[in-house]
């Protein structure tokens, strides 16, 4: 066998190891140091040592483990239940108001957490069965709690932005300024919908009771102030320290962490307990990361090696594509690869298979990074590893079933792909912002850049994003960025 085919080979033998239930990161590094061993001989174990110390040695990854453990702190603030009344008695005489204040509330609270298992569970909590004893409809409650619960992964400051940074060589201040509108997009597009099949079918979401609709405008204004304004000050601080230049994303996550343990101070739910348990959850979320990373990166070497990425290439070459067709292409393949798997593994795994190719058909690999993002909100929602239907299902009541979770869920992956299409025919969604903060483009020192039929258009100075194709060039370590 070629090696070239031996690559392909090993993708099939990932892909084969995943379907049987087997850890994705240990897999990845068994993969990469057996097959390593058969083209390289021992040199893989030197490239494996040096690929694990780059990645444990990479500052932008620090930001991922605070971060974590903000959100974690902050969930246990018990400041969800405040922040949920507070939103719904402010859009009471909105239609579907218990619906909209659970995606205001789904917004905020995963733009402090990230965490899509932890706000989903929570909302499902107390949320849904506030929508359900109001009379809203099964599928439409559980819809609204499991497509908010999944925001946090878009809508800065994303961990996911992050991984994406450390894996294409994208500026992770520049992918959180890019992604803010979009979220927002998606977010008041999920609303919209829910506004409309209240106004349209008003039995799906009946209009709150009169004990709600009679609360003074004086106590909407407090409970708002108590529990809306802390958390909001707490995220626009840490959001406009990283966007304003005023702090790294690993500084800003810092004071971040900091500031949601004196929110729990304040609101008189912080414990020692409390605290262990948070500090356990984020070493744990963050050595899965990390090993992920690991894992990916001896993989993806020893894939670059045996030529695997030039299969890909020659195939794209063949079919001959425009730029937009390549685009609909890899956005396609994500949306499948969204199905079976977790967005961890896409990031590390498969979108580094496209990464080289942006180049070539003129793509900007910030704009592609937010398309990626948005495209992988529907890895929660797309069975069989649907995990936000699966999250709401554990906490639900018992007269909700996990087909109804589905049928509600599936006109949200409809939204998600309606706001790709607008990202893409209006790429200053994404674009704008960060080429007003900055400047200039995105990625890797390249031009903004989006996809137009015909021919590419050229990218100045974008740098080489493809991994090393052999284990010498660059030192044989991780070509990682520096932190902005």
């Amino acid at each position: 066998m070629t090696d070239p085919q031996v690559g392909i080979m090993m993708l099939v033998a990932f892909l084969f190891a995943i379907a049987f239930g087997f850890p994705i990161a240990f897999t990845l590094m068994a993969m990469g140091v057996g097959f390593g061993y058969y083209a390289m001989g021992d040199h893989i174990f030197q490239l494996f040592v040096q690929r694990t110390f780059s990645v444990m040695a990479n500052d932008v990854l620090i930001s991922v483990p605070l971060f974590l453990f903000m959100g974690y702190i902050v969930e246990r603030a018990n400041i969800l239940d405040r922040l949920f009344l507070s939103i719904e008695l402010a859009a009471k005489h909105i239609p579907g108001s218990l619906a909209v204040a659970t995606l205001l509330t789904c917004a905020l609270f995963a733009t402090a957490t990230g965490i899509v298992g932890a706000v989903v569970t929570l909302m499902s909590l107390l949320a849904l069965p506030s929508m359900l004893r109001a009379g809203y409809d099964k599928k439409l409650a559980t819809g609204v709690v499991c497509a908010g619960g999944c925001l946090g992964i878009l809508i800065p400051p994303s961990v996911l932005l992050i991984l994406y940074g450390a894996t294409a060589g994208v500026s992770v201040v520049k992918l959180y300024a890019g992604a803010f509108f979009p979220g927002l997009m998606l977010a008041g597009l999920y609303m919209l919908y829910v506004v409309g099949r209240a106004v349209l079918n008003p039995q799906l979401a009946p209009k709150p009771p009169k004990e709600i609709l009679d609360v003074p405008f004086t106590q909407v204004m407090w409970a708002l102030f108590t529990s809306f304004v802390p958390l909001a000050a707490l995220i626009i601080s840490v959001l406009g320290a990283i966007l304003a230049g005023l702090a790294t994303p690993t500084e800003a996550a810092a004071v971040g962490a900091a500031g949601a343990i004196v929110l729990a101070i304040a609101y008189r739910s912080f414990s020692i307990d409390k605290l262990k348990e948070s500090v356990f959850l984020t070493a744990r979320s963050a050595a899965m990361v990390c090993w992920l990373f690991v894992g990916s990166a001896t993989f993806s070497a020893v894939f670059a090696y045996l030529n695997g990425h030039e299969v890909v290439k020659d195939l794209i070459d063949y079919l001959d594509l425009s730029s937009t067709q390549f685009m609909l292409l890899a956005q396609f393949l994500i949306f499948l690869l969204g199905w079976p798997l977790e967005w961890t593994e896409i990031i590390v795994i498969f979108v580094p298979i496209f990464l080289p190719l942006l180049q070539h058909y003129g793509v900007d690999p910030l704009f592609f990074g937010i398309l990626v993002a948005l495209n992988l909100q529907t890895s929660f929602l797309t069975p069989p590893v649907a995990m936000a239907a699966f999250y709401c299902k554990g906490v639900a009541p018992k007269n909700v079933s996990i087909d109804e979770i589905f049928a509600g869920i599936y006109p949200f992956v409809a939204i998600v792909l309606v706001a790709m299409a607008l990202l893409y025919f209006f790429p200053e969604i994404a674009l704008w912002l960060p080429e007003q903060l900055y400047g200039g483009g995105g990625g890797s020192g390249s031009e903004n850049v989006i996809p137009v039929d015909g021919l590419p258009v050229g990218v100045e100075n974008s740098g080489d994003l493809a991994v090393p194709d052999t284990p010498e060039e660059e030192g044989g370590e991780v070509a990682l960025p520096e932190e902005d």
